[in-house]
């Protein structure tokens, strides 16, 4: 369980194939020595949700299986690629995002980015199939990063950054075209899990 609020960066060292269609991705990993990061521990890389294998230092190393390279950009990441890191949240820590479990619903396109205050306002594509649960105001996680949708429209959705969350995140280099990753708020998935059932115990007479 993370809280998507993002105090580390990784730089990959690797992300070669591996037997069967996975990979096997290797990130020089902020932090690791701070947190006290072991194999086995769960750590989020740019919102997806991963299970340490080896360490090396600050270097982690993790089997990405074809299903998350399917539904996430983490197959397109190269050697030298800056990524959002997020250490597994402990009993008792401070929640100032919202809940974020590191399963990635879909990739979405960088529509548009501008200029907004001190920050940026930046449009990003609303995919079909969750645009019922991206509504205005709702939570959604983008490249890990516990955000509020500030506004949608047909196909898209739009977020506001202050310039902490430029600075600190990968958010601040990602230009119109480039995809990032996509979670919604696990409350609104269970909500219309639930729609959906009572929709079809319904048609089932």
């Amino acid at each position: 369980m993370f809280s998507g609020l993002i105090g580390y960066r990784g730089i990959v060292v690797a992300n070669e194939p591996a037997p069967g269609g996975g990979r096997t991705l290797v990130v020089d990993a902020q932090g690791a020595a701070e947190e006290g990061a072991a194999v086995k521990d769960s750590i989020a890389v740019n919102g997806v949700c991963l299970t340490a294998t080896r360490i090396d230092g600050s270097r982690v190393s993790f089997d990405v299986v074809p299903e998350t390279i399917e539904r996430s950009t983490l197959g397109e990441l190269r050697a030298g690629d800056a990524t959002n890191l997020e250490y597994s949240l402990r009993v008792g820590d401070r929640m100032g995002g919202h809940f974020v479990y590191g399963h990635v619903d879909a990739t979405a396109a960088v529509i548009s980015r501008e200029r907004e205050g001190q920050g940026e306002r930046i449009r990003v594509e609303r995919p079909a199939a969750l645009a019922q649960m991206i509504p205005e105001k709702a939570f959604i996680a983008v490249d890990g990063v516990s955000l509020t949708v500030a506004s949608v429209g047909d196909g898209w959705f739009e977020i506001a950054l202050i310039p902490e969350t430029l600075a600190r995140t990968t958010l601040g280099a990602r230009p119109p075209g480039s995809r990032v990753n996509l979670e919604i708020d696990p409350i609104a998935r269970y909500a219309q899990a639930s729609l959906d059932y009572g929709a079809s115990r319904l048609r089932s007479g």
